[in-house]
């Protein structure tokens, strides 16, 4: 065997390096972007071809063969590749494990790249010369060859129409139909006729205007869209994607999970008959794979999907949106920690192409970014359909008698709206029975055995479980301290808070949305039709019941409990409780019917509280950013987070002592008073012990963003070449929003 070529690999490994492979002369040569497999010590992976070599700094006797070629050419466009790139260097991740991360699952494990044929039924041509009337004495075999006449219908379409397999089955004997594949239509073939203008709304004049700034014939741009909840940014979207649709190219929308609801979806549907593309952790391997193919090969008009969506290839790229830009679910919080907003703008500058961010409260970042002119800001400070804002009330709860959180003037409030046919929405961002159990004779707390966590309660299933590991048992019947079978819960949870209602307004009838009560699939768009529909008159959850719905009937929205928000240690807390809090509140009023939000409190003086109340969030971010700057905290400094978690305490330290003295060499080297950079830490995490391990971490920052990557990729080569760094796991995350 004759090797010609060397190929050069990123291999899915944390090591931040390419590696060199030799390719067998039965091969034909892999184009940069292709798929190969290739042996990588006791193991086969299938790495990305980032290059063709004529020489390597390895002699070629040593050099490995690729074992298989997966691709004839590249999966990804030049332009993915620069974003990866990109990536790679400013998250400091390793190339290898990027490319991996941002192809769907069954590519990753060497799948062919072909989309799944779409089969449909149509007839034979014995079948079309059978008039369906000669099937009258079987109803459904008459019904399906009539349906088939009118042209080819998929299984799904026929099991809608009440067809069964039973029923197809029996019409293919008498070789009246067959199953065929649907042919691919010719890629990016959509019209301004695929659009439906019916279903337009008429723009006021502020949504003119931020439809007019969105333009694909300028280029790059980013544009903030902020609008208040309820001010119709969705219908901005809707009618500057029909510039897309006219010009034949694709739409990406990157939405927080939360963000998929049914409303949204059908309204994307109803506007566009064109190819739509849904991608989220809803969805299969296959069915993920197919979509990822339709938007790369040019078979999907709109892609919408959650934040790995940011990394999905188009034919004709021509605009992104990121909905719910400050949401902190489009920031990867494990492994690969990038921020799919962030991402988005270097995409669309790469793409050459329009970026509009859309949010009613956007995250400082941004506010900061329009400030200095990088974005073009466009503001919708109206309600749409001239709904009115809601009114605000602030419900002090010092020394009041709770019933499961619910203060006597909120159960007052809750039967006026109830009373007037109306909804009313319960937030509580705590799952579960209640938050704690403990014993009342002893004092015994149950806390989780591998975190610093107390195990949460969860009455209806009996189980205690820990929401931060996942550990689960039984409720015990007797205290393990003392013997004691007098255990109580503390503190309210959503399951409590339902059980609660119920019993306080058994005439109406309530719905749950937390992650527990949505765990079946469809149990979701289920509960959301019950709402829409009115099946449901007390709406209770999560977060997940917090953004984007659309729920008219609804004027009473309660936030219960928000008051640990407001003295935590994390500096971005005051920024993330305004966001939720005018969030939710925005859920309030949103049709033709006037709103009223309460938030209970036992700090009704506060003054972040108070702020929001009578002046709103831009007011409020404006004196949260001064604060900031004069801290030299994010925006306006940059930050890094290097975590460090062990079994073995010992271990932590000695890794912590060579961090110390590398860190402080290249301090000394690096740091001026031009460019000031600084060190807090090593010191353990705020949750120092988590799923049996321990947590340290160090921070980083520094006034200019080249000082800390240029500070940091020293650091981490450093790091890489001593043994210490293997006795811990640790990594780099920059640009952190959760600092738990």
């Amino acid at each position: 065997m004759t090797h010609t070529t060397l190929v050069e690999v990123a291999v899915p490994t944390p090591l931040r390096r390419k590696f060199s492979y030799l390719c067998p002369s039965e091969f034909a040569l892999p184009s940069v972007g292709a798929r190969v497999e290739v042996p990588f010590g006791s193991r086969t992976l299938i790495a990305m071809v980032t290059g063709l070599l004529e020489e390597s700094e390895v002699n070629r006797d040593k050099l490995k063969a690729l074992t298989q070629v997966l691709d004839d050419d590249s999966l990804q466009p030049i332009t993915i590749h620069k974003l990866l790139g990109w990536a790679s260097n400013y998250y400091l991740y390793s190339l290898g494990e990027i490319y991996h991360q941002s192809m769907p699952a069954l590519l990753r494990k060497g799948e062919a790249a072909t989309i799944a044929p779409i089969l449909q039924w149509q007839l034979t041509e014995q079948g079309q010369s059978t008039e369906p009337d000669s099937l009258a004495r079987a109803k459904k075999q008459q019904q399906l060859v009539s349906l088939l006449h009118q042209g080819p219908h998929t299984p799904a379409q026929l099991k809608q129409q009440d067809i069964s397999s039973a029923t197809i089955k029996a019409v293919e004997k008498k070789a009246l139909i067959e199953q065929v594949a649907k042919p691919l239509a010719a890629p990016c073939s959509w019209t301004d006729e695929q659009i439906n203008h019916d279903d337009r709304l008429v723009l006021n004049k502020e949504q003119a205007i931020a439809v007019a700034a969105i333009n694909i014939e300028r280029g790059y741009s980013s544009s903030l869209l902020l609008g208040i909840t309820g001010s119709g940014k969705t219908e901005v979207y809707l009618q500057a994607i029909e510039q897309v649709i006219n010009a034949g190219k694709q739409a990406l929308i990157i939405v927080p999970e939360i963000g998929l609801t049914p409303q949204t979806l059908h309204r994307f549907q109803s506007r566009f008959n064109v190819p739509i593309v849904f991608l989220h952790s809803g969805l299969n391997d296959k069915e993920r794979l197919d979509g990822w193919l339709k938007a790369q090969q040019g078979q999907a008009a709109l892609i919408i999907g959650t934040r790995s969506a940011i990394f999905t290839p188009l034919k004709r790229p021509g605009m992104i949106i990121v909905d719910e830009e400050h949401d902190s679910s489009l920031k990867q919080q494990d492994t690969f920690r990038y921020n799919a907003r962030d991402l988005a703008v270097v995409r669309a500058n790469i793409e050459q192409i329009p970026l509009v961010l859309g949010s009613a409260t956007p995250c400082f970042e941004t506010l900061h970014n329009a400030k200095l002119g990088k974005y073009q800001q466009l503001t919708l400070s109206k309600r749409a359909a001239n709904a009115s804002e809601a009114s605000h009330q602030i419900i002090d709860i010092k020394g009041v008698q709770l019933q499961s959180g619910l203060s006597p003037q909120l159960i007052q409030l809750m039967e006026h709206h109830l009373s007037r046919g109306n909804q009313v929405m319960l937030f509580l961002n705590r799952r579960g029975y209640a938050p704690a159990l403990l014993c009342h004779e002893c004092g015994w707390l149950g806390d989780c055995h591998r975190c610093d966590a107390h195990y949460t309660v969860h009455q209806r299933y009996r189980y205690i479980q820990c929401h931060h590991c996942g550990d689960q048992h039984g409720i015990p019947t007797q205290c393990p301290g003392c013997g004691s079978t007098q255990l109580v819960t503390a503190g309210v949870g959503t399951e409590q808070l339902e059980q609660t209602v119920n019993e306080l307004f058994p005439q109406y009838k309530s719905v749950r949305i937390d992650r527990d009560s949505t765990r079946r699939k469809g149990s979701l768009d289920e509960s959301l039709e019950g709402i829409n529909n009115n099946d449901y008159q007390v709406l209770i959850g999560t977060q997940m019941l917090a953004k984007g719905h659309h729920f008219p009937d609804v004027t009473l929205v309660a936030l219960l409990d928000v008051d640990g928000a407001l003295f935590s240690g994390d500096f971005r807390a005051s920024e993330k409780l305004a966001q939720l809090y005018l969030q939710v509140s925005g859920r309030a009023g949103r049709a033709s019917k006037p709103g009223q939000v309460a938030l209970q409190t036992h700090h009704p003086e506060h003054q972040l509280l108070q702020r929001l109340n009578s002046e709103g969030y831009s007011s409020f971010s404006e004196d949260a950013l001064t604060e900031r700057k004069i801290a030299q905290l994010p925006p306006y400094w940059h930050m890094a987070l290097l975590r460090i978690e062990s079994h073995n305490p010992q271990h932590i330290t000695v890794f912590n002592q060579v961090l110390q003295d590398i860190a402080q060499l290249i301090l000394q080297q690096l740091v001026s008073k031009e460019s000031p950079l600084r060190q807090i830490g090593p010191m353990p995490s705020p949750m120092e012990r988590r799923a049996g391990k321990f947590r340290w971490q160090v921070i980083f920052e520094a006034s200019k963003r080249s000082q800390l990557h240029k500070f940091l990729t020293v650091l981490i080569g450093e790091l890489d070449k001593h043994k210490a760094s293997r006795l811990v796991r640790w990594s780099i995350d920059v640009d952190p929003i959760d600092m738990v």
